[in-house]
């Protein structure tokens, strides 16, 4: 194991993080550019609590995410920044969006849940979709008859709307407004449940 001087920690922390195709995890780090060397994970966090001050007033910030860490452009600069791709941001359907929120807020609930709060049927195509962006897995069944599937959000989920943890979720209205911006819906209203049911 070879030693390396916190400059070179500094730099090859902040040169894999950039070049990561996803968020890059502390073990990730350690089990692959970091492996040759002797490094701790404290070594490590402080690195990146480093690169995130230093970061911190440009346009390009150091978050963490569920995933681990990845560098994403400023909040504020996402309806400048859109020009750069001439596609349009997908739509995505009030119902989509309604359930969405409501697997947010109350997980794990079941597909009969979400219809009784909502008054109408799921489309099993809205949570098809909802698996096909990893944004919604099963996590088990309810031990009720039929044992319906529950569901919740994933890592993916989290990662897109740049939280570590459900904790880190806003109230209700806040990501309703959220969805509707990163969805390019805000023609949309969202109907979300009360936070109360957050678990």
């Amino acid at each position: 194991m070879q030693k390396i001087n916190e400059t070179q920690l500094k730099q090859l922390i902040e040169a894999g993080v950039f070049v990561a195709d996803g968020p890059l995890s502390i073990d990730a780090m350690k089990n692959t550019f970091l492996s040759d060397f002797l490094v701790s994970t404290a070594q490590i966090k402080e690195v990146l609590s480093e690169l995130e001050l230093d970061y911190a007033p440009r346009g390009i910030h150091l978050v963490k995410v569920a995933n681990g860490y990845r560098f994403q452009s400023d909040d504020g600069l996402g309806a400048q920044l859109s020009k750069l791709w001439q596609e349009n941001p997908p739509k995505y359907s009030r119902a989509m969006m309604e359930i969405l929120a409501l697997i947010a807020y109350r997980q794990p609930i079941t597909r009969g849940e979400i219809e009784e709060i909502r008054g109408v049927s799921v489309s099993s195509h809205i949570v098809k979709s909802l698996s096909e962006r990893n944004w919604v897995k099963v996590i088990g069944h309810k031990e009720v008859p039929g044992r319906p599937a529950l569901l919740a959000t994933t890592k993916t989920f989290l990662d897109y709307f740049s939280l570590s943890t459900l904790a880190e979720l806003p109230s209700a209205d806040d990501f309703a407004e959220s969805l509707e911006r990163a969805m390019g819906a805000a023609d949309i209203e969202v109907n979300t449940p009360s936070n109360e049911n957050l678990h």
